[in-house]
């Protein structure tokens, strides 16, 4: 059985995007983007909704090879392109590079993909992680905190049900006082 992951930057105030889908706050440091980099180098398979696929996907396939891009920048193109995806939207009609479409309803789906034998899977983007989320399905939190509060936004949490009891297995600080936590969920 795979294990699923939601992981993504926030705020401190719980965000993923501040207010009009505004990212400028959570530009990583060479080290945090290193460790984001190994964390798609080590995923089996990810699992986008709509809005974050199109913002990856116009960037990351040809990224490197834009005028000044690093090494490492290089190094993350390579490995996002490789990274086998599922793309969850009900507007998409089609994909592209190392990515296939799902259109129905994500929690069936997801719950299939968990079923099959592989590498760990993350799911990428705060609408389909939370309806991951509300039926059960997330084993562990990455949560990269930044030191910024944005005031509204996309939240990185959904409503509940129902308490879900989580153990923290790491944390780590990186430059500019961003600060990782992983928790894995309590079965």
């Amino acid at each position: 059985m795979r294990r699923l992951t939601f992981g993504m930057n926030l705020s401190l105030d719980g965000y993923t995007a501040a207010p009009g889908d505004d990212l400028g706050w959570s530009v990583p440091s060479d080290e945090l983007f290193q460790w984001w980099s190994d964390r798609v180098e080590a995923t089996g398979l990810a699992l986008y909704g709509r809005r974050l696929w199109e913002a990856m996907s116009s960037h990351w396939p040809t990224a490197d090879q834009q005028p000044g891009a690093t090494p490492a920048q290089i190094e993350y193109a390579r490995r996002w392109r490789d990274m086998p995806k599922v793309v969850f939207s009900s507007t998409l009609s089609a994909v592209d590079g190392n990515a296939r479409l799902v259109t129905g309803d994500a929690v069936p789906e997801i719950t299939r993909l968990k079923a099959e034998d592989g590498g760990p899977m993350d799911v990428a983007g705060a609408t389909l992680a939370a309806a991951a989320m509300r039926a059960g399905l997330i084993d562990e939190y990455a949560i990269v905190t930044h030191p910024v509060l944005v005031g509204g936004g996309t939240p990185f949490f959904t409503a509940l049900d129902n308490w879900v009891d989580l153990t923290l297995v790491e944390t780590r600080t990186f430059p500019g006082g961003v600060l990782l936590t992983r928790y894995e969920t309590r079965q």
